[in-house]
């Protein structure tokens, strides 16, 4: 499946419901994010990156927990739904929170500097060459101390290019990172990495 191929997969998903995949009430999502936001390391962050934010669930949940965030998916219908979603929820005002439409790895924010970017049910619709890039352009774009976060499940399903395990080991080969954090449950695996300090005197 090409890139403009998949685009029009996930257009038709939104254009048939705003959750197509049940995020909202599914156990399963609804675990996966509690999970997720309680390895976070920080209480608050200053910057945060969210690829492929869908109807905004993960969103919402993060923006009392920074001071900017910038979420992105490639499909128009994802972000309709992410911003009906945070214009109707009752907890505080979102004026920090930025949709964007992005494809990628082409299209990642340059000249930006983040302290969390969050990778979740994103890098396996990937084929190996542009994960690769995702992941290099994610590490590059953290602020020192920063944390990238994955997230996958680890099922077979019909839209899947690549299986979790492959996903997170293609992250470990990152130079520069540590990893701080691994969940390994039968449903879906959750590592987190930290940016290092660049030592004194290299490039």
């Amino acid at each position: 499946m090409n890139d403009a191929t998949r685009l029009r997969h996930f257009d038709n998903l939104y254009a048939a419901s705003d959750d197509p995949w049940n995020v909202r009430g599914a156990w399963y999502e609804q675990r996966k994010r509690a999970v997720l936001l309680a390895s976070l390391a920080r209480p608050h962050y200053h910057s945060v990156f969210e690829p492929g934010c869908g109807n905004g669930e993960m969103s919402l949940a993060l923006a009392p927990r920074c001071d900017t965030l910038l979420a992105c998916d490639g499909a128009a219908g994802a972000l309709d739904a992410a911003r009906r979603r945070l214009a109707a929820a009752e907890t505080g005002a979102h004026d920090h929170v930025r949709f964007e439409q992005r494809r990628l790895p082409h299209e990642w924010p340059t000249g930006a500097a983040f302290d969390l970017v969050i990778l979740s049910e994103l890098a396996y619709y990937l084929e190996p060459d542009a994960l690769d890039a995702l992941l290099a352009q994610a590490a590059a774009s953290l602020a020192p101390g920063g944390e990238l976060v994955l997230c996958h499940y680890l099922h077979d399903f019909d839209d899947r290019v690549m299986p979790t395990s492959a996903v997170h080991a293609a992250a470990h080969r990152i130079p520069g990172l540590a990893r701080t954090l691994q969940h390994h449950d039968e449903a879906f695996l959750l590592e987190a990495w930290r940016r290092l300090p660049v030592a004194q005197g290299a490039p």
